[in-house]
């Protein structure tokens, strides 16, 4: 076998045969896939969904981190509880009652960034061939989550509402005439990851309705909810039902995405369960960055810290709203109340994935559609990211993609077809 660099292909794996067979269902995400690209400064990224760090209050960062190695430095060296830090717990709980959940400290569990507890939850609820029902489209890190656990990914019809409530029960009606054993109701109710939407308030009821009537444990995914532009969202799903929720958050979307810590809110008997699944996966939490978390939250003023993150992503998002009129005039697009993503729908016949290597010759790149779905569906849309570049670079890219997107329009006219 040909020795090869780290993320490098080899012709020949060895291992192999030893692989467990859910293996199979491990592949490079869409996105992931990008990051080689969109790594280049010519290129303007509205691929990755990234928080704009550059507008981090750093001197906060560093005041907490000389007052935790000044007050606690023995406690946030050393190893910690699988459940994570006390302190951080109560902290997030007061976060939690921003969106009108009130949970028991003892019921939250700190976890590596959201996508960990997703795992966590996976793993607990999923054997093959059960049943997740998603938003269409949904996110890509719990798609990819969802096939590796070899389940069954069941897209439910989703507008500017949100997820409808009709089309969820006609699904779970449906499914279960096919005997299909229907876990979980995977949702990101606020600006939603990655079509921007927010679940209206008389969607919700129905939705809690709907899963306690057919036993459904529902994942409320809010990484977002605090980064609204103009009126709060909703109330939360677990807000309104403690028992049929499972709830998680993050400080990436907030704070910091290098950090990594995210936490779940369950119910006791499923906290239980899954703080003994970190502890056989991790053993525990980052105890330093748990530790940081909680004394930035302690001694800075962080609520005018999302304030400003609200202030500058609504420009952006602006920015990229009046880019599409602009330049795209034609293409539906979403218009998010918070959060990061536009949806745009391209003219029929265009392919977005096809498209992806023009786009990036012309120095900009996008997510395309595909990566949003398990079923191959998506190859009509366009994930467009605006936290992270200038709101001056966004226009410039969806300028970039508009040219490119023009082109397209002109060889599917002149040839009947998009390559």
């Amino acid at each position: 076998m040909t020795e090869t660099r780290l993320g490098q292909a080899t012709n020949f794996d060895s291992w192999k045969h030893a692989y467990a067979k859910r293996a199979e269902n491990l592949a490079v995400s869409e996105v992931r896939a990008l990051f080689s690209v969109v790594s280049r400064p010519e290129v303007v990224s509205l691929a990755g969904g990234m928080p704009d760090v550059s507008a981090m209050d750093n001197d906060a960062i560093r005041s907490a981190f000389d007052s935790l190695m000044s007050s606690r430095p023995q406690y946030a060296l050393q190893y910690g509880g699988g459940q994570g830090d006390l302190r951080l717990r109560e902290q997030i709980c007061q976060i939690m009652e921003l969106d009108g959940v009130h949970g028991s400290v003892e019921d939250v569990m700190i976890t590596t960034g959201s996508q960990h507890a997703l795992e966590l939850i996976s793993d607990l609820f999923l054997d093959q061939g059960d049943v997740v029902l998603v938003e269409s489209p949904s996110y890509v890190g719990a798609v990819g989550i969802f096939r590796h656990k070899e389940a069954h990914i069941e897209h439910v019809f989703t507008d500017h509402d949100g997820l409808s409530p009709d089309a969820l029960e006609e699904a779970v009606e449906r499914l279960k005439a096919d005997g299909k054993r229907i876990k979980l109701l995977y949702v990101v109710p606020n600006f939603a990851n990655p079509s921007g939407v927010t679940l209206s308030e008389e969607r919700r009821q129905r939705v809690l309705q709907i899963c306690r009537d057919h036993g459904i444990l529902i994942v409320e995914d809010n990484p977002y909810g605090l980064l609204y532009f103009e009126d709060q969202p909703p109330k939360a799903l677990r807000a309104f039902d403690g028992d049929g929720v499972v709830y998680l958050g993050s400080f990436s979307k907030i704070l910091s995405p290098g950090l990594r810590v995210g936490y779940v809110l369950a119910p006791p008997a499923i906290r239980e369960k899954l703080v003994l699944a970190n502890e056989s996966a991790i053993l525990s939490p980052a105890t330093f960055a748990q530790m940081l978390v909680s004394e930035y939250l302690a001694t800075c003023d962080w609520q005018k810290q999302v304030a400003d993150y609200r202030n500058l992503y609504r420009t952006k998002r602006d920015a990229a709203l009046e880019a599409v009129r602009q330049y795209l005039p034609s293409l539906h697009t979403t218009e998010p109340a918070g959060g990061f993503f536009l949806w745009l729908t391209l003219p029929e016949g265009l392919n977005s994935k096809e498209m992806l290597p023009l786009a990036v010759t012309e120095l900009v790149a996008y997510t395309p559609g595909t990566a949003f779905f398990g079923d191959g569906r998506g190859h009509e849309n366009i994930r467009i990211c605006f936290s992270h570049p200038t709101a001056e670079n966004v226009k410039v890219g969806i300028h970039r993609l508009a040219n490119v997107i023009d082109r397209q329009i002109e060889l599917l006219e002149t040839f009947g077809s998009s390559k």
